[in-house]
């Protein structure tokens, strides 16, 4: 008998430490099997292996698990029983994570975009350009930082990260700062935000 039907068979008769002897014996597999099917899914997917595994995994085997309440034992026939099961697990986790996606709370379907990979915009009009600056000027007065990173993105068109290393700050922390003064901008231009 193989040690996976071994430990299989003892979750089965209720031993409550072979659910932590199973998962070094089939993490390997049940990781190449989560890679595969996030492989299939949609470009975008958030979702990783390793997070997929360890969900599933907790599914299957997680309530038989010490220092949890004890459900009555799953069984498995066999170890490609196992798999089936996993594959299973696998599939009602990327359909859940899809259905909430598409709820309205969570975007609703809509999808992200990154900015710096849309390429270069129409060129502003010189009315525009002045406005930007009259705007800028007063961002400056409240926020010299946003101000900044506004003009090292926009003026000297740096990415995000380029701009955040001149300022000396984190990517995230720019991203926060550049979100931020774009919002700002945009309301004091009169525009509504993208």
């Amino acid at each position: 008998m193989s040690e996976v039907k071994r430990i299989l068979t003892a979750m089965a008769a209720g031993d409550p430490s072979a659910a932590a002897q199973l998962l070094p014996l089939v993490y390997d597999e049940l990781r190449q099997l989560a890679a595969h099917r996030l492989a299939q899914e949609q470009p975008g997917q958030t979702l990783q292996a390793t997070a997929l595994v360890h969900e599933a995994y907790l599914r299957l085997v997680g309530d038989q698990a010490p220092n949890t309440k004890h459900q009555p034992p799953k069984h498995w026939n066999s170890r490609g029983h196992f798999f089936a099961a996993a594959a299973e697990a696998m599939r009602r986790i990327l359909v859940e994570n899809a259905r909430r996606k598409l709820r309205l709370r969570h975007g609703g379907g809509l999808q992200r975009h990154d900015v710096d990979a849309l390429g270069p915009a129409a060129p502003p009009t010189p009315d525009e350009l002045v406005a930007v600056s009259e705007a800028l000027d007063r961002l400056a007065a409240t926020n010299a930082q946003a101000a900044d990173l506004v003009k090292l993105r926009f003026f000297a068109g740096l990415t995000n990260e380029d701009a955040a290393a001149a300022l000396g700050v984190s990517p995230r922390k720019a991203n926060q700062i550049w979100a931020y003064a774009r919002a700002w901008l945009l309301e004091s231009l009169g525009r509504e935000p993208i």
